[in-house]
């Protein structure tokens, strides 16, 4: 007979106002005891030649010693690099921006919103805390208005007013650690995902539609227990929007 074990622990914090002074946007997410910092900084470019219309966004995310003893300085590691990938492809799948709204003038010029995630305290469930970075610093980004001037074809910005990002979904992160199919522990941390037999991760947006799934091998899961997770994972969904929305709410009033 199999059991289902779900950790007692949830303790999630957004931190807003003047986390990156000099970023566009930015947010910091302490969950449990990870800490992850994301700043948003916006540039001009060139649109893809396939996509004349669509701008970009570039996650990536920085795994140094600051955040833990683990990981060494120099060229992103394995898990950074994992990271970075697994967080651009929350991106693309749950179309939380369109593209095209990141778009100036189509062939001429687009956004390019570069999203950098910085751990400062790591103890395992990263990527929960990095989508969650995401989504909170992706509300914070102001952008001023931008046109191209028909006379000398450069761009012409106007400061103020700034206007908000347009976020079509809101992905939540929701991650297990898995010990032989017979228990399985929600937000696990770094030493439970060392001893645990295998790792889960499952993305949910607002309609409780599928983003990702990721699951890096390790022992297998049945399918009632996977449908367990999933349905965990949306009712996660629900506790983090409903805390985010409560602090954007508290700012928006001081």
């Amino acid at each position: 007979m199999s059991f289902l074990f779900y950790s007692s622990i949830f303790h999630l914090t957004f931190h807003f106002a003047g986390s990156i002074t000099t970023a566009d946007g930015s947010a910091l997410v302490k969950l449990g005891n990870c800490t992850v910092i994301c700043g948003i900084k916006a540039e001009f470019s060139n649109p893809p030649t396939d996509a004349p219309n669509k701008g970009y966004i570039v996650p990536n995310v920085d795994l140094t010693p600051l955040c833990s003893s683990r990981f060494r300085i120099g060229p992103p590691g394995e898990e950074a690099q994992v990271a970075s990938q697994f967080i651009a492809d929350v991106i693309e799948n749950s179309q939380i921006i369109q593209k095209e709204d990141l778009c100036i003038s189509s062939g001429k010029m687009a956004w390019v919103l570069y999203c950098d995630l910085i751990c400062l305290d790591y103890d395992g469930n990263l990527l929960d805390a990095c989508v969650c970075a995401l989504v909170a610093a992706l509300r914070n980004v102001q952008l001023p208005s931008v046109k191209i001037s028909e006379d000398t074809g450069l761009a012409e910005v106007q400061l103020s007013p700034k206007s908000p990002l347009k976020l079509l979904k809101h992905p939540v992160s929701t991650s297990f650690a898995v010990f032989d199919d017979k228990y399985i522990v929600v937000d696990p941390t770094d030493e439970e995902e060392s001893l645990a037999t295998g790792l889960l991760t499952i993305v949910i947006d607002e309609d409780g539609k599928l983003c990702t799934i990721r699951k890096p091998g390790g022992s297998s899961l049945s399918a009632e227990r996977l449908q367990e997770c999933i349905s965990r994972a949306v009712s996660r969904h629900k506790e983090v929007q409903a805390l985010l929305d409560e602090v954007l709410l508290s700012i928006k009033t001081q």
